[in-house]
């Protein structure tokens, strides 16, 4: 075959082309995923306490399903049920935080862990010097944006942020390997 050849399965210009309008949206094809799935979904972009039938609608499925996962999410850790009137739920961000710290623990060694930990601790320690405050909630737009533009200030500040998560969920995951796995638990 030489460059002037057309490949197999490349459609002859007499061909008409397909006919995209007709091929399901990328929304259509979400929706027809497994209902675990596009609860768990929902659930995990819950930012405020929300009634079952608002996480059913956005599910895309009924209210009674919607009820049933929500309270084994709940049994779970992964939501927290709020009572009253309509019943509400909301995403468990310290559950999440549980999880993210347990791969963590399953991904990197005891010393890969204390060696990524001083490293996003010094990242951190040169936003601090350079910025003069303590935290990156300390930084103001207005007052830093001599020399570098807002954008490049608001970048380097949401870096600071990440760093900060991600040396609080490396720091829990070093106590927690060093206690032998049992932060946090009682003996009775």
């Amino acid at each position: 075959m030489d460059i002037t050849d057309t490949p197999d399965g490349m459609p002859a210009e007499s061909e008409e082309p397909p006919e995209f309008d007709a091929w399901e949206s990328p929304e259509e094809l979400l929706k027809s995923g497994p209902t675990r799935e596009r609860m768990l979904d929902v659930v995990m972009q819950l930012r405020e306490p929300t009634k079952v039938s608002a996480v059913a609608e956005r599910a895309d499925c009924d209210t009674e399903t919607a009820r049933d996962y929500l309270e084994w999410f709940a049994e779970m850790g992964i939501v927290r049920e709020l009572p009253g009137r309509p019943v509400r739920y909301e995403r468990n961000n310290s559950y999440l935080q549980w999880r993210r710290v347990e791969q963590i623990r399953g991904q990197y060694s005891e010393g890969e862990i204390v060696e990524r930990l001083k490293e996003t601790v010094d990242a951190a320690e040169k936003y601090r010097e350079r910025f003069d405050v303590e935290s990156p909630d300390e930084v103001s737009l207005v007052d830093q944006t001599g020399e570098q533009s807002v954008e490049d200030i608001w970048e380097a500040v949401s870096e600071w942020k990440t760093l900060e998560v991600r040396a609080a969920l490396l720091d829990a995951a070093r106590r927690d390997r060093l206690s032998g796995g049992r932060a946090g638990s009682i003996n009775a």
